[in-house]
């Protein structure tokens, strides 16, 4: 009667041990930590370590412009972002070896510009505050020599260029005899927040040189309207030479008025462009 009673306390023994025992999770330490973003586009990016049930902050030393926050939304998900903060939170725990980049650029433009991080998961630790440094950067570290070129996703990622595209309208030439001036080509260009005007214009002979100090765009009805000048060629304007300037203002100043009258004041004479017809704002894409 007891070989039975001895066969079943035997196998069920013998169960117990082959049966593997549980794991308990392991749960990740929390760190908090300093990284400093990289000084060029050719450097590395800092990694941070990231988990799906532990949102992750940045606090950044500067604003930044949220409207370029760059990350995948299939993999991240931003959670908030601020004036000087962003929390990202992975959708799932990234597989080991995928990296997946997380940028955004700094509002006032001093390089570094961009702030970007490699997001990984690591399985014993998760970053939950991260305090972002940026590098000073001196005579030597700043690229003088070989600065970074635009890119078309820059006019994108700052707000530039939209789905509607840019517009464009030429403007007549123009010669303003009394001041000494001849506008051989102009063409009025119009994107998201802003309109620019692109002069092509001639310095008559017998002259004195001239340097463009202040631009105003001045409508019908309405205040007139500050332009921002930039030069392509850096000094005056000779006697008898050509010279190009870019007039730049903000469109959420701008009155609805149609054509509007461009003054730009210079060393000693200002050039008056009549009839200047702005683009209309764009309207589906870029006709």
């Amino acid at each position: 009667m007891l070989q039975p009673l001895r066969l079943a306390l035997a196998l069920a023994l013998a169960s117990g041990a082959a049966t593997p025992a549980v794991a308990a999770p392991v749960e990740r330490a929390d760190r908090k930590r300093s990284v400093a973003v990289a000084s060029s586009p050719s450097d590395a990016l800092p990694v941070v370590r990231v988990a799906h049930d532990t949102p992750t902050l940045f606090l950044f030393p500067a604003p930044i412009n949220r409207k370029t926050l760059t990350f995948d939304e299939s993999r991240i998900r931003v959670l908030d972002a601020g004036e000087r903060s962003v929390i990202v939170q992975p959708v799932a725990d990234l597989p080991e070896g995928e990296r997946y980049e997380v940028g955004v650029f700094f509002a006032d433009g001093r390089a570094p510009a961009r702030a970007a991080f490699s997001l990984v998961t690591d399985p014993a630790e998760v970053d939950i505050q991260i305090n972002v440094q940026r590098p000073e950067m001196t005579a030597e570290g700043c690229p003088v020599d070989e600065p970074r070129m635009p890119r078309p996703e820059d006019f994108v990622l700052l707000g530039y260029v939209d789905k509607e595209g840019v517009t464009a309208t030429f403007i007549k030439g123009h010669r303003d005899a009394a001041q000494g001036f001849a506008v051989v080509s102009a063409v009025a260009y119009r994107g998201q927040g802003w309109v620019l005007v692109d002069l092509g214009i001639r310095n008559n002979l017998g002259q004195s040189p001239w340097v463009p100090r202040a631009a105003t765009l001045t409508g019908r009805v309405g205040l007139p309207l500050k332009g921002r000048i930039v030069t392509v060629a850096p000094g005056a304007m000779p006697s008898g030479g050509y010279g190009r300037i870019l007039v730049v203002a903000e469109t959420a100043q701008l009155s609805a008025n149609p054509v509007f009258t461009l003054e730009v004041v210079g060393d000693g004479r200002t050039l008056t462009i009549p009839n200047v017809r702005l683009p209309k704002a764009a309207s589906g894409g870029t006709p």
